[in-house]
């Protein structure tokens, strides 16, 4: 197809330059009805395509014109059978995929690191988790990515998965042998799902990871506005045709689709699809150049470690993206919370994550020399600043224990519940999410059985300073659990 082409961009200028008297929502009607100061501010071409779903726009629920025709394009460059755009971001595509493929009742392979999108269309579908422990790093204190072994441990257990999710790229930019992982659900009949959210550029360079559906993947959840170039909350699913339905995800992504959808987002897909097709390989080149040159120097920094090439060569560590610049700060004696506020106060940098031990920057086509420079020289003062402290402990991560599944996530999220002491919840069933972070993975999730471990688990981190996430009661003295029903006598 011709990738120069954009449709939907086109079709909407075309119908700007018509200026047509509108008697539709948005009721700001190309902003003159709106606040003159957001007006100035947005800029009139912008207010002038956020449109609705009238004949000559084509309808994202419907497609037959120039959204259907900005859909091919797009299936065409990331190499799928059918590619769908969301305006309800990657988690809309993600609860998307879960909710085609499972029905309630039916088993879903998933790591334990997933993404909260992933647990609440298992939640939605009344699907029952199966989990697989993603790979530990001692050395940064993350998760990694799942290995073909456990995989095919888990299939092997669990021959009548309905599918498997996997994470490709991580959001460290890590990735397993996502071809292999492919091929083993495969023997199985098992389609395999995508979590592509951090991995939409890779599909372009032949020195990053294997894509999805390079590797053969059956649907994958593909972040555009992250690091694609389209406006935030803009994403794609792409799906190949076989052992997925292909009906039933349009009629999935209908139903969890909003009706007044945004042409702005849509046109910002129709556009960065283009500029991905046309010089894609090229953008990816300049962030990888950047960020090696970043990460070379960044390394020379005392007592500050990036992650690089070096992860490589292990089973959850097949392939890697190096425009992900995860520095390791531990060993300057401060969290990367702390490293992370630095930054902001005194360099005017905001960075991706921070977590106890680390900081995540992300280099994309949006950067130059000059940006690189000013990150570098910022670390490079950080270890001035902070020579003195003395080195902290190693990194310790360790696991808790995945619990029993005792209720399915469903039937847990929506029973009656009561309140009881954190201590006295051994043995009960817990309806609530409980993750400690670093290393980011759950500890309970709704339907499980509290036991003794993991309570220690949850009290050892909780010592160590790290921040408790989910429940609500945020000290953690108390959680909900699924009520007992007393006897009738």
């Amino acid at each position: 197809m011709d990738q120069r082409k954009t449709p939907l961009f086109s079709g909407l200028l075309d119908h700007v330059k018509q200026n047509p008297i509108q008697f539709h929502i948005p009721g700001h009607k190309k902003g003159t009805g709106m606040n003159p100061v957001f007006r100035q501010f947005i800029g009139d071409n912008a207010l002038s395509i956020d449109l609705i779903n009238i004949s000559p726009l084509d309808d994202l629920h419907h497609p037959k014109g120039i959204i259907k025709e900005a859909q091919e394009l797009a299936a065409d460059a990331f190499g799928a059978d059918h590619t769908f755009f969301s305006v309800q971001g990657t988690s809309g595509a993600i609860m998307a995929m879960i909710m085609a493929t499972c029905a309630p009742g039916d088993k879903i392979i998933v790591p334990r690191n997933v993404h909260k999108s992933v647990m609440s269309a298992i939640i939605f579908a009344g699907a029952m988790p199966i989990f697989i422990h993603p790979v530990m790093d001692e050395q940064y204190g993350i998760s990694h990515g799942i290995t073909v072994q456990a995989v095919e441990r888990a299939l092997a257990a669990h021959p009548d998965a309905a599918a498997l999710l996997v994470i490709n790229p991580t959001y460290y930019g890590i990735a397993g042998d996502l071809k292999q992982i492919v091929q083993t659900a495969h023997r199985y009949g098992v389609p395999v799902l995508v979590d592509e959210a951090h991995g939409v550029h890779i599909h372009f360079h032949d020195e990053l990871p294997l894509s999805a559906m390079q590797a053969g993947a059956d649907m994958a959840a593909t972040s555009m506005h992250k690091l694609g170039g389209s406006l935030t909350q803009s994403s794609i699913l792409n799906v190949r045709e076989g052992l997925v339905d292909v009906n039933r995800v349009k009629t999935v992504l209908s139903m969890m689709t909003t009706t007044s959808t945004s042409y702005l987002l849509l046109a910002s897909l129709d556009m960065a699809r283009q500029h991905l097709a046309l010089h894609g390989r090229e953008m990816a080149e300049h962030s990888i150049r950047l960020a090696e040159q970043a990460r070379k120097r960044i390394n020379e920094i005392p007592r500050l470690r990036c992650l690089g090439r070096d992860i490589l060569g292990k089973p959850a560590t097949y392939a890697w993206d190096p425009t992900k610049l995860l520095i390791h700060v531990r060993e300057l004696g401060v969290t990367g919370w702390e490293v992370e506020n630095w930054l902001r106060s005194k360099y005017n940098i905001e960075v991706e994550l921070s977590d106890l031990y680390n900081i995540l920057c992300l280099v994309t086509a949006g950067d130059t020399e000059e940006t690189i420079g000013i990150l570098v020289q910022a670390l490079q003062d950080l270890a001035v600043e902070f020579s003195h402290m003395p080195v902290a402990e190693p990194v310790k991560v360790r696991l808790p224990e995945i619990p029993e599944i005792s209720l399915s996530p469903r039937d847990a999220f929506y029973a009656e519940t009561e309140v009881v002491p954190l201590r006295e919840a051994s043995g009960r069933i817990i309806t609530e999410f409980i993750m400690v972070y670093p290393p980011g993975i759950p500890i309970f999730l709704p339907g499980e059985v509290i036991s003794e471990e993991n309570i220690s688990y949850i009290e050892e981190n909780l010592r160590a300073g790290l921040p408790v996430q989910g429940p609500e009661d945020e000290t953690l003295q108390t959680i909900k659990v699924v009520k007992r029903q007393a006897a009738i006598s």
